[in-house]
């Protein structure tokens, strides 16, 4: 029997629901953390412009991709042991360490005095970074009913609108002004917010083991997987890296392990395309590397090849915030949820078109602002593809597996970035993209310093990976 005690807390629960994820019941739990998000976004894009004047002057652009995927690479160790962690002890045990090591990362990135020692502080920033990303779709999956885990997606992909717009500018303006280090060194103050706010909410709305369930002992067997796969991905990055006989050694050691460390973490059929949640990782993976390792090129082509200052080469990405959170909105609308699976067609279809479109802009009369516009168009495209599969993920995922399953997903996306990084940077650096560093800020005719080719050998194998993926996306139900 009901006592009014159950009545009121039902019916304080239905309030909640109706005002949506802002409502009294959810509200300091998604403000929390979508600060969190906010945190994430906020390093992403101010990084991403500080980072062509850090290689420099670190004297490291022929490890440039490797500064991207260094932070990948040990994210995807951390996504595992995330996964089992909060499957058995809940979410904010690896979500307050991942917020401590993204922070830690920031510092050594920061103070960093040699290429190495930077690309350092980016693995630990993405040890951290692969932590709290796992732990927020555990919290998501727990603590919000279904139909409301659209909303809090496309809230997550609204924390990307400010720091999008505002960080590259804030970024290049301190690069220039203060220099580089103090893009890094100045966000980890920011973390105390989300501390502050996120973590309480969290251990009273989705602490602990998932109801029904004992805690139990680390899957061992996942965590040598998950470490197979990180150390398999590094020395495959960086034998793409190094272009001498001798990188062959470790890249093949480095495949020795990433293969069979991939077949045991991701689903059954993942890379067969197997209809349901094989496809809906695939897809993940092939969307996110794709984009993420074009996207890092655009601030290097635009900074070598056009003459734009460091501040306008990652303001020329910033529109990109807003249509990434306006396609995320989009899939939350219910009236789209039956035509969830042409979305996603559609968006990857955009994405292909604006990593095409890019390196137009190696043609001096092309104006630089089409790749402002094109990167408009790929990122609404991204934000229908990226919040759909997080969405159509927790559908397919019992309340005890969405740690694993999210898990994969996070392993598939890194996974993807690493390798198309690992491919994109050794296109680069075998055309000659290393001694860019050298031209200067001009604009150049295509001599000396200048490599167009390498920037081209980039995007468009990247363009021909997003379109693949839109055949992917037809395969995301299960019939």
């Amino acid at each position: 029997m009901e006592t009014d005690t159950d009545v009121a807390a039902q019916d304080l629960a239905a309030l909640g629901e109706i005002g949506g994820v802002l409502g009294r019941t959810y509200r300091a739990l998604s403000i929390g953390i979508v600060t969190v998000v906010l945190l994430i976004a906020f390093e992403a894009t101010a990084v991403g412009t500080a980072m062509p004047v850090a290689a420099r002057e670190l004297d490291g652009v022929g490890l440039y991709a490797f500064a991207f995927s260094g932070y990948f690479t040990t994210s995807l160790f951390g996504m595992v042991a995330a996964g089992q962690w909060a499957d058995r002890r809940g979410p904010l045990g690896p979500l307050a360490v991942g917020i401590g090591a993204f922070a830690a990362g920031l510092l050594i990135a920061g103070t960093a005095g040699s290429m190495w020692l930077f690309v350092a502080g980016r693995a630990v920033q993405g040890l951290g970074g692969g932590l709290v990303i796992v732990a927020l779709y555990v919290v998501v999956s727990r603590a919000y009913p279904e139909r409301l885990r659209p909303a809090i997606m496309a809230a997550f992909a609204a924390g990307w609108v400010v720091p999008s717009i505002v960080g590259p500018l804030a970024a290049g303006a301190v690069t220039e002004q203060l220099g580089w280090r103090w893009v890094f060194l100045g966000i980890p103050v920011l973390v105390l917010l989300p501390l502050g706010l996120a973590l309480p909410q969290i251990r009273r709305r989705a602490g602990g083991a998932p109801e029904g369930t004992v805690p139990a002992a680390f899957d061992r067997r996942r965590i040598k997987l998950a470490f197979g796969i990180s150390v398999g991905a590094g020395l495959l990055q960086y034998a793409a890296q190094d272009l001498r006989p001798l990188a062959l050694l470790p890249g093949v050691v480095g495949a020795v392990l990433l293969v069979p460390s991939v077949l045991g973490l991701l689903p059954r059929g993942t890379y067969r395309a197997v209809r349901g949640l094989p496809s809906v990782v695939l897809l993940r993976g092939v969307a996110a590397g794709a984009f993420i390792a074009a996207e890092s090129f655009v601030p290097l082509m635009l900074v070598t090849q056009r003459g734009l200052s460091p501040t306008l080469a990652g303001f020329s990405l910033a529109a990109g915030g807003a249509t990434w959170a306006l396609g995320s909105w989009m899939q939350s609308r219910s009236r789209f949820e039956p035509y969830r699976e042409r979305l996603v067609v559609g968006g990857m279809v955009l994405v292909a078109a604006a990593i095409a479109a890019a390196p137009s802009v190696l043609i001096a009369a092309v104006p630089v602002w089409v790749v402002a516009v094109a990167w408009g168009f790929g990122c609404l495209g991204m934000g229908l593809v990226i919040s759909s599969t997080s969405v159509l993920l927790l559908q397919l995922s019992a309340p005890r597996e969405a740690g694993a399953n999210s898990a994969a997903l996070q392993i598939s996306d890194g996974l993807s970035n690493v390798v198309l990084l690992a491919a994109g940077g050794a296109a680069f650096a075998a055309l000659g993209g290393g001694a860019v560093g050298a031209a200067g800020h001009g604009v150049t005719d295509g001599t000396g310093g200048s490599h167009p080719a390498a920037f081209v050998a980039v995007f468009l194998p990247m363009a021909c990976v997003a379109l693949a993926g839109a055949w992917v996306g037809t395969r995301l139900r299960e019939r």
